[in-house]
């Protein structure tokens, strides 16, 4: 046993100091995962950044939102009232279109922590927004759920026509200046989608708007 002392010990001492070493080289390591981990929290600022936002995004949102609940009041109308099936399945299109976007755009406006336009705003409480003229009036709205078969779709597609272009106006103003890559992908989406449907509007009005 008093050999075998001796040799254990030194056989422990050899053991610890291999111990050492490896976790000295597992610290080190751990060090340099330290410091990708740290490059990879200073990625979580480059996901920020996939979410960076402006006030000109903040501003489409908040801006689009009431714009786009008033063309989706004006679509429903057309199921009752309009004599043209092309008016009908326009309207149709819009409303599937738009709805989707107003959810969208409030998801984004939560998450910024900005407030979210009600439906039903007051919409002279957008008189002072870029592009927001083309809003009808309560009076428009009045007249056009007053109106039916021809008139409602000649009513109907020349108020969208207008209501269309200061869709494209704001979004536009979008595509230049706002930041936030989700917002300006939707932007381009309606600059490209309402122009065509402005096109295919005034060619219905050319025709009288009304023919099935």
């Amino acid at each position: 046993m008093t050999t075998r002392t001796p040799t254990c010990r030194a056989a422990l001492v050899a053991a610890t100091g291999l111990a050492s070493l490896v976790l000295a080289a597992c610290g080190g390591g751990g060090g340099a995962g330290g410091v990708r981990a740290g490059h990879g929290s200073s990625a979580n600022p480059s996901a920020s950044t996939a979410t960076a936002h402006n006030a000109q995004d903040v501003a489409f949102a908040q801006g689009m939102i009431p714009h786009h609940q008033q063309a989706l009041e004006m679509a429903r109308l057309a199921d009752g009232r309009a004599s043209s099936a092309r008016v009908k399945d326009l309207a149709a299109r819009i409303e599937k279109a738009q709805d989707p976007e107003i959810r969208t755009m409030t998801g984004w406006l939560k998450t910024w922590g900005a407030q979210v336009p009600m439906a039903g705003t007051d919409r002279s409480g957008h008189a002072g927004m870029s592009g927001m003229s083309d809003m009808m009036s309560d009076d428009d709205m009045a007249a056009l759920k007053k109106a039916g078969g021809k008139d409602f779709d000649t009513m109907f597609l020349s108020l969208m026509v207008d209501h269309h272009q200061g869709a494209v106006a704001m979004a536009t103003t979008e595509k230049r200046k706002g930041e936030y890559g989700p917002a300006k992908g939707m932007a381009g989406g309606i600059v490209s989608a309402q122009n065509a449907e402005i096109k295919e509007m005034k060619q219905l009005l050319g025709e009288g708007g009304s023919k099935g």
